[in-house]
C-alpha cells in the first residue's frame, strides 16, 4: 500500500506519530519517503538517533509548524499522502489559551488542506477526537472546525485526485498526559486524585490507531469521519485496578472536561453506517460513498437515534481488563499499589 509512496506525517514526534513511522518502516521497506515533519527540534534530534537516515534511507526529518503555509507547501512537495496528527490537544490548556489552538487546530488545518491542494496530495488523513463530537470545551471546537474543514475540502479540490479523510477516537492508551500512565506514576504516593467518580472514557490502544489509519489510507474515498469499535472504561476501575490500596480523591472536574465521551451524536445518526471494525459519518446525500462502501463492506445505515458514547458504549473493560492492558503496553513488572 505505501511501497514506492512518499508519505508526510505532521506531528511525526508525538506519540501516535512516533508509533506510526516506526510501524510504517517495518511493514513497508520499499517506501520511497517518509517525513516526520515537527516543530520541535529537540524532539526530531532524539528520535533520530533512535530512527536515523543511515539506518532508514527513506526517512526524513523536516523542521516546521503547521501555522506556516510557505513551509507546508515546501514540504509537501512531490508527497503522496499526508497523516495530519499535529494539534495542540490538553483540555485545560485550551480553555485559557484559546487563541493558541485556533492558530494550530484550525488554522493549521486550513494551511494543510490548501498547501496538499497546491502541491498535488492524493490523500490526507486527519486524525480526530472523541471531543469533537457535540463538544463543550474548546478543545473539541477546534477540532471539530478542523474535522469541517476537511471534509468541506472535498468539494472545493477541483478536478485533482486529492482524498481527505478523518479518523476519530477516543483516549489514547498511555498517550503522552493521559490518565493511565499518570496514576501508574501517582500510585506511589498512595493517593490518586480523580475528577468524578461516574466519569467513563473510550480506551484504544496506539497499534490500533495506528491500524485504523492504515485501513483508512487504503479504504477512504473522501469526505468521511471514521469512528471505531472501541471499549470503553470506569475512572474508578481504573483507580481500582492500578489503586486498590490508594485513598481515592474525588477533585472536581476541570475546566471545558464531560462527564462522558461521545463519538457519534444522534444528530449524526442520519448519515452514519456500520461498516463492520468502524463507523463512517458520510456527507449528506454522499450517495457515492454509500454505494461504494454498501458494495465493498455490506454497510448498514444505523437506526435514527443512534449515539455512541462511552457511558452506553456495552463493550467495557473490567478492572482485570485494565491491569492485563497496562502489563502487556507499559509495564511487564506492574503490581497494584
Amino acid at each position: 500500500m505505501l511501497n514506492g509512496k512518499s508519505v508526510l506525517v505532521t506531528g511525526g514526534t508525538g506519540s501516535f506519530g512516533k508509533a506510526f513511522i516506526r510501524d510504517t518502516l517495518s511493514r513497508f521497506p520499499k517506501i520511497k519517503r517518509l517525513v516526520v515533519f515537527s516543530r520541535d527540534e529537540l524532539k526530531q534530534f532524539e528520535m533520530s538517533e533512535e530512527i536515523s537516515a543511515s539506518d532508514y534511507p527513506s526517512i526524513r526529518y523536516f523542521l516546521g509548524d503547521i501555522r506556516d503555509k510557505a513551509r507546508l507547501r515546501r514540504a509537501f512537495e512531490g508527497v503522496d499522502i499526508i497523516i495530519h496528527a499535529a494539534a495542540l490537544k490538553q483540555v485545560p490548556a485550551a480553555e485559557y489559551n484559546p487563541t493558541e489552538f485556533i492558530r494550530t487546530n484550525i488554522i493549521g488545518a486550513e494551511n494543510i488542506i490548501e498547501a496538499s491542494i497546491d502541491a498535488g496530495v492524493e490523500k490526507v488523513i486527519a486524525l480526530s477526537t472523541d471531543k469533537a463530537a457535540a463538544p463543550i470545551n474548546l478543545y473539541g471546537a477546534t477540532k471539530l472546525c478542523s474535522d469541517k474543514l476537511f471534509v468541506a475540502a472535498n468539494n472545493y479540490k477541483g478536478s485533482r485526485e486529492l482524498k481527505l479523510s478523518i479518523v476519530r477516537y477516543g483516549n489514547v492508551f498511555a498517550s503522552r498526559g493521559s490518565v493511565i500512565p499518570i496514576f501508574v506514576e501517582k500510585a506511589k504516593s498512595g493517593a490518586l486524585n480523580i475528577t468524578h467518580e461516574e466519569m467513563t472514557r473510550f480506551n484504544i490502544l496506539l497499534s490500533e490507531a495506528v491500524d485504523m489509519v492504515y485501513w483508512s489510507i487504503e479504504n477512504s474515498m473522501g469526505g468521511e469521519i471514521f469512528v471505531p469499535k472501541i471499549p470503553s472504561y470506569s475512572i474508578m476501575d481504573v483507580a481500582e485496578a492500578i489503586g486498590p490500596s490508594c485513598k481515592k480523591n474525588i477533585i472536581g472536574i476541570r475546566p471545558g472536561e464531560k462527564l462522558h465521551e461521545e463519538m457519534i451524536t444522534v444528530s449524526d445518526s442520519f448519515t452514519t453506517y456500520d461498516l463492520g471494525d468502524y463507523y463512517a459519518i458520510l456527507q449528506t446525500n454522499d450517495h457515492r460513498n454509500v454505494d461504494h462502501f454498501k458494495k465493498k463492506f455490506n454497510a448498514q445505515k444505523v437506526e435514527y437515534g443512534f449515539s455512541y458514547n462511552s457511558e452506553s458504549n456495552t463493550d467495557r473493560l473490567s478492572i482485570e481488563d485494565i491491569r492485563k492492558i497496562i502489563k502487556d503496553n507499559l509495564k511487564e513488572d506492574f503490581k497494584p499499589y
